[in-house]
C-alpha cells in the first residue's frame, strides 16, 4: 500500500533536525511522498529549499491568512509568490485562505478576503492547484472559491465545514482534506460527511506537526501517522484499508499533477 500526506510542515521548529527519520519513519508506514506547506513568504522560501533534500518531499507555497502582514508590499508579495511557485517541486499555491478565528473586525475580514483573490489569481495564471486554509469563514471562503475560483483546481484543507458545505464545494470540483480530527470522539458532522463523500473528493493529511489523530493525540504529529486517518476513512465507510490508499493516493496526483515530474 502506498499513501500521499499531502499537507504538512515539516519545516517547523517542533522538527528541528529529526527530518531525515520522520521521513524514514513515513516511507516505512509506507507515505511515499508527501506535500510541504508554507505559510508565509519567508516559509515559502525556506519549504522550496527544504524539499530539494528530499526524493518524494515537494512544495506548496503562500501566504496564510493569518500573516497577512506579508503583503504590506502588494507588489513584492505577488511577485515573490510568482517566482516562488515556478521553482522545482512546487505543486500548489498554498497554503492560503480566510480564517476568522481571531480577526473580528470587517477591515480585518476584508484584507483577508483581497490577499486570497490575489492569490487565487497567481494560480490562475500559474495553472497550479491551490490549498486552501479556512477556518471559522465557511460563507466568505465558499462565496470567493464561487466567484473568483472559478476554472481553478483545489482542496479545502483540513475541511471543518458542513455537509451542505461540502456538497457545493464538491459540486465545484474541488477536493476535501480529511486530517486528524476524523478520529477523535468530539469529531461531530465529519464522520457523516467522509461517509457519504465521492470517493473522488477525498485527500487524506496531517497537516503535522499538528492535529495528531489517535492513537496519538496530544503528541506531535508527522506524515507516517497519515495511515490511521485513512483507516478511520475506510471504517467509516466500510472499505478495506488498501482501497482507501488506492483512491486517496490517485486523487493526490490528480489534483497535484506536479507529483509525477
Amino acid at each position: 500500500m502506498k499513501f500521499i500526506d499531502t499537507h504538512c510542515h515539516l519545516t517547523d521548529k517542533k522538527f528541528s533536525a529529526e527530518v531525515a527519520e520522520i521521513f524514514e519513519r513515513a516511507k516505512n508506514a509506507g507515505v511515499e511522498k508527501i506535500i510541504n506547506f508554507g505559510s508565509t513568504l519567508q516559509d515559502s522560501a525556506e519549504v522550496v529549499n527544504f524539499v530539494e533534500k528530499f526524493s518524494g518531499m515537494f512544495a506548496g507555497v503562500g501566504v496564510h491568512p493569518e500573516e497577512v502582514q506579508d503583503f504590506a508590499d502588494e507588489n513584492f508579495a505577488v511577485e515573490k509568490i510568482f517566482e516562488l511557485a515556478q521553482k522545482n517541486k512546487v505543486v500548489a499555491i498554498g497554503e492560503i485562505g480566510l480564517d476568522y478565528h481571531w480577526e473580528k473586525s470587517a477591515e480585518g475580514k476584508k484584507i483577508q478576503q483581497k490577499i486570497f483573490i490575489q492569490q487565487l489569481e497567481i494560480a490562475r495564471q500559474l495553472n497550479l492547484p491551490v490549498c486552501v486554509h479556512e477556518r471559522d469563514a465557511h460563507g466568505d471562503a465558499l462565496k470567493i472559491l464561487q466567484t473568483e475560483g472559478k476554472n481553478l483546481r483545489g482542496v479545502l484543507h483540513c475541511f471543518s465545514g458542513s455537509l451542505e458545505m461540502a456538497r457545493e464545494v464538491w459540486k465545484l470540483g474541488w477536493l476535501i482534506g480529511i486530517d486528524g480530527p476524523l478520529t477523535f470522539k468530539n469529531s461531530a458532522k465529519l464522520p457523516e460527511i467522509v461517509q457519504v463523500a465521492p470517493r473522488e473528493m477525498l485527500l487524506i493529511e496531517t497537516d503535522a506537526p499538528y492535529l495528531a489523530p489517535v492513537p496519538h493525540r496530544g503528541k506531535r504529529n508527522e506524515p507516517a501517522f497519515v495511515v490511521e486517518i485513512a483507516k478511520k476513512i475506510a471504517e467509516i465507510r466500510g472499505e478495506n484499508l488498501e482501497t482507501v490508499a488506492e483512491y486517496t493516493t490517485k486523487n493526490a496526483a490528480f489534483l497535484y499533477s506536479r507529483l509525477a515530474d
